[in-house]
């Protein structure tokens, strides 16, 4: 019966807490003070060790509730899946969205304006967050690494075209799914969560 209250509490505080950190802490707190699920002091030891975990502090500090409730690694898995849940159905609705317009906008000059702007925005934020985690302060794991590489290189693939000499449409098409601005949006999501 746990388990069901940790999918359902923490399904919840992923569609409340979407894309903030301390907010989703706040909310963890609530739930945990409304099923008893461990003493004040314990969920404040939770909460420090989330926060000198590499990763998101609300999913350390998801998985770290999971597992003190229930007291088992199926407690974590279930209230860290619970959270992420609400994160994929929105990305994933943002880029269907994305796919049915796509085609339609490619000519739009606004459209092309903004979209440059958000590649600008993620390279500033790659440069960003290769500063910090080069940083002695930083925890720099194989994950920040590879997170940093993918994002870095799918927003240069664009500029691969010309010294290629990439002409096949379907390998042209790949390179821009691939750089377009709307996935490295998703994947810089990534970064700064490292970051943060």
């Amino acid at each position: 019966m746990i388990y069901l209250e940790l999918f359902i509490s923490f399904l919840k505080i992923g569609l409340l807490g979407f894309g903030g950190g301390m907010s989703i802490i706040a909310l963890i707190q609530i739930e945990v003070t409304n099923h008893g699920w461990m003493s004040e002091p314990e969920f404040l030891d939770i909460v420090g060790i989330s926060q000198v975990t590499p990763g998101p502090i609300g999913m350390n500090c998801a998985t770290y509730v999971g597992y003190t409730a229930t007291g088992s690694v199926w407690g974590s898995l279930v209230a860290s899946v619970a959270i992420v849940i609400p994160s994929l159905i929105i990305m994933l609705t943002i880029c269907s969205i994305y796919m049915k317009i796509r085609d339609k906008w490619a000519d739009n000059k606004v459209y092309q304006v903004v979209m440059r702007v958000i590649r600008i925005a993620v390279v500033g934020l790659i440069a960003f967050a290769a500063y910090r985690l080069c940083s002695k302060a930083s925890f720099i794991d194989t994950t920040s690494y590879v997170i940093c590489g993918v994002v870095g290189v799918c927003s240069l693939l664009p500029l691969l075209k010309k010294p290629l000499h990439i002409e096949n449409a379907h390998w042209k098409r790949v390179i821009d799914t691939l750089s377009h601005p709307i996935l490295l949006v998703v994947l810089a999501g990534a970064v700064g969560a490292l970051v943060y």
